[in-house]
């Protein structure tokens, strides 16, 4: 009886090709005779050999080439033969010169003790290392959910990541890691979550890029001021509270946010300045900010060389904040401010009109900030931090 085989198209009377048929037309396709007439040679629809010469055209898949780092067959019949012994997992280990972790984890994942086979162990091994794999995110609803969430909170993946990590501290099932996130957001193969779902990060990039560098603020000099070496270190630590950093935030048409960090919490304070940002304009409206706040979270303010900080004296007298001015074009100095400023361009972007939010419109902002979790804090949000501070 002739053989029948699954593979390869229909012929003409819709039976699969034989063994002899797929042989014959691999032999008339080498010798450069078109399909068609080998169609015609064997008594087969055209389709069926264009199915089967497309098949053998097609490269070999190269074979599967086990990592030295990964377990081989020959060692899994060791481990199946020292576990019918009642060998120890340790001399097990040392006998095949493998961590004794590797050695427990292997036996684990295949049965245990009484259970272990080599052969299936092997098979079973080869399984779970092809790839792609589906993602955590598209295998586990809840998990997606709460991610989804999040991210519509704006939340960024990292913190996403640390918070399930303490919100969920008992159940495997609901941890994922920040790049797995980034890769369910950007690689289309592996889309678990809603490609719309970008513009709720802090970039709003679809794609994934190098963060590019800060711009240097080179805005005039001042006179009078106290360099930021001669703030108490105190402040340098973060070991107390009450020292904040300060910035201006620009949009359309030069208008201006002004933008307070306490240093030991994160804490944030947004400032309107509708009548513009010269100095005594800032200067006025910082006083009356701060001094909104309990004297004990009032230590010290750190600003850059700008120049609507040129009624800083005057500032200090009303509020008795001393102001420290960080060295030109060194922005790090004040890293939480510019941090922040970061942050806030995904709520004030570049060349949008900032006088259009009212005071009330920066204070919503400011508090969806400080309740974000921070893994500096350990995934408290700065408002629970800068809370036990005044305590």
């Amino acid at each position: 009886m002739i053989g029948l085989v699954d593979v390869g198209g229909c012929g003409a009377f819709g039976t699969r090709l034989t063994v002899e048929e797929r042989e014959r037309i691999a032999e008339l396709a080498a010798s450069g005779l078109p399909g068609r007439l080998i169609a015609t040679e064997i008594g087969r629809s055209h389709r069926a050999v264009w199915a089967w010469v497309a098949k053998l055209r097609q490269p070999p898949a190269p074979p599967r080439r086990r990592s030295p780092l990964r377990l081989s067959l020959v060692e899994r019949e060791e481990i199946s033969r020292g576990l019918a012994s009642g060998e120890s997992l340790r001399g097990i280990a040392a006998r095949l010169g493998r961590a004794p972790s590797t050695v427990s984890r292997e036996v684990k994942i295949s049965g245990g003790r009484r259970r272990y086979r080599a052969c299936r162990a092997d098979v079973d091994a080869l399984a779970r290392a092809r790839r792609p794999k589906p993602s955590k995110l598209a295998t586990c609803e809840r998990l997606r959910a709460v991610v989804e969430t999040k991210l519509e909170q704006r939340w960024s993946p990292e913190q996403i990541a640390g918070w399930l990590g303490a919100e969920f501290p008992d159940d495997p099932e609901m941890r994922v890691s920040h790049e797995t996130i980034y890769l369910s957001l950007f690689v289309q193969a592996r889309g678990a979550l809603r490609k719309e779902l970008t513009r709720h990060l802090r970039t709003g990039r679809v794609n994934r890029r190098p963060l590019g560098h800060s711009v240097m603020n080179g805005q005039g000099q001042l006179r009078g001021v106290v360099n930021i070496s001669e703030r108490p270190a105190e402040a340098d630590d973060r070991a107390v509270p009450g020292h904040w950093e300060g910035d201006l935030i620009f949009g359309k048409g030069m208008s201006a946010v002004a933008t307070l960090v306490e240093r030991h919490s994160r804490f944030v304070m947004l400032i309107a300045l509708p009548n513009g940002h010269t100095a005594d304009v800032v200067a006025d409206a910082l006083a009356a900010k701060i001094v909104e706040l309990p004297a004990q979270p009032r230590r010290s303010l750190t600003w850059d060389q700008g120049k609507e900080m040129a009624q800083h004296a005057r500032f200090t007298v009303e509020t008795g904040l001393p102001v420290y001015f960080c060295d030109p074009r060194s922005p790090w100095q004040r890293g939480s401010n510019e941090n922040t400023n970061g942050l806030l361009r995904q709520y004030f972007p570049k060349r949008s009109d900032l006088k259009a939010h009212s005071q009330a419109d920066l204070d919503t902002v400011a508090a969806e900030l400080n309740d974000r979790p921070r893994q500096t804090l350990q995934w408290r949000t700065p408002s629970q931090a800068l809370d036990e501070t005044l305590r």
